[in-house]
């Protein structure tokens, strides 16, 4: 990868990530600038499994996918910013704070999910970061969170 690529589509997300159907949660990285900050899109789609129970007659995105769509969104800009395309990363969760939801994600809706870096460099396995998503310009969701990204060596 060269420092030009400031986007991932869903080839290389899947080159990043280990997630996929039904937990692949991020469509496209549109922004990505470096390890600093990344702007990805979630369409979101009545024929995901986890409308079938939350709520039926009522579909709602669960919270916790959400966050998980943030951080898989964290993910992949650190994974492009560093060149990490099929080298197997892992990530996992170590906190989430400050997480406050602000409105419903239905089907239909496109979520855009604006993240900061607060702490991490190259190199290192502990990254917090910051993220906000929005649907139609109006906050949905906000979090702050700390995932540890491995690679196997």
């Amino acid at each position: 990868m060269t420092d030009t690529l400031q986007s991932a589509d869903i080839q290389m997300i899947q080159r990043l990530l280990p997630h996929r159907y039904p937990f692949l949660l991020v469509d496209r990285v549109i922004e990505i600038d470096g390890t600093s900050s990344s702007l990805g899109i979630k369409n979101v789609s009545m024929n995901e499994p986890h409308f079938q129970g939350h709520f039926p007659g009522l579909p709602i995105m669960p919270g916790v996918t959400i966050i998980e769509a943030m951080a898989q969104t964290s993910a992949v800009m650190v994974g492009v910013a560093l060149d990490l395309a099929d080298k197997n990363m892992l990530i996992y969760f170590m906190s989430i704070d400050n997480c406050k939801f602000r409105r419903k994600v239905v089907p239909g809706d496109q979520l855009r999910m604006r993240l900061t870096t607060l702490r991490g460099k190259p190199g290192g396995k502990v990254w917090k970061f910051k993220g906000v998503a929005e649907v139609d310009g109006e906050l949905a969701c906000e979090a702050e969170f700390t995932a540890m990204m491995d690679l196997p060596k």
